[in-house]
């Protein structure tokens, strides 16, 4: 059985399926996908860039798609209906799927407009660097938020270019923070 760590290059595994509500069941899906706007860590990397044990793999992203069970089998072959219960899972280890002879690929879409449960959630839902790092912002300063989804071909990804860790944004420039200052100063006088 294949896992997460067997992928290369653009392999897309299906790695488990779980019974959810409404007698759906829900797959896993696991992609290496690299972002071409993300920036050098460290100086460190820069002057070894052509050593690949400084350079920046492409992260595995996840996607989770959830389906009927007959159609999940129509559609990839995969028999779910062992599972019976809600929370019930298996592995799967399933290693390049197809759907109609087009290979199936994760779509990485960012957006800086969030869902209604995205903003009353940013804190879990908006774009970090690493588990637990800095946001990533736009240049703008504004949260950024991924769409995985899985699709039937090529993928068509959107990356956010320009994008800052939260701690580096300055927001609008000083001077004109401090321009506002001394206007409203002068005013009060």
């Amino acid at each position: 059985m294949k896992t997460v760590k067997d992928l290369n290059g653009t392999d897309l595994l299906i790695v488990e399926a779980r019974k959810i509500k409404g007698g759906k069941v829900q797959l896993t899906f696991a992609q290496q996908v690299a972002n071409p706007n993300v920036r050098p860590t460290s100086i460190a990397s820069l002057l070894n860039a052509s050593d690949e044990r400084f350079t920046q793999s492409a992260g595995v992203r996840y996607s989770w798609m959830s389906g009927a069970p007959a159609d999940i089998k129509a559609s990839l072959g995969i028999d779910v209906a062992d599972l019976q219960n809600e929370g019930d899972k298996k592995e799967l280890g399933i290693l390049n799927p197809e759907i109609g002879g087009k290979g199936l690929n994760i779509q990485i879409t960012e957006v800086d407009t969030p869902t209604e449960y995205e903003e009353a959630n940013f804190e879990t839902a908006a774009k970090r660097a690493g588990k637990g790092g800095d946001f990533i912002l736009t240049s703008e300063g504004k949260y950024i938020f991924v769409r995985a989804t899985v699709v039937a071909g090529n993928p068509k990804h959107a990356f956010i270019a320009n994008t800052v860790r939260a701690l580096e944004y300055a927001g609008p420039s000083d001077d004109n923070a401090e321009d506002s200052a001394i206007e409203d100063e002068l005013r009060s006088s």
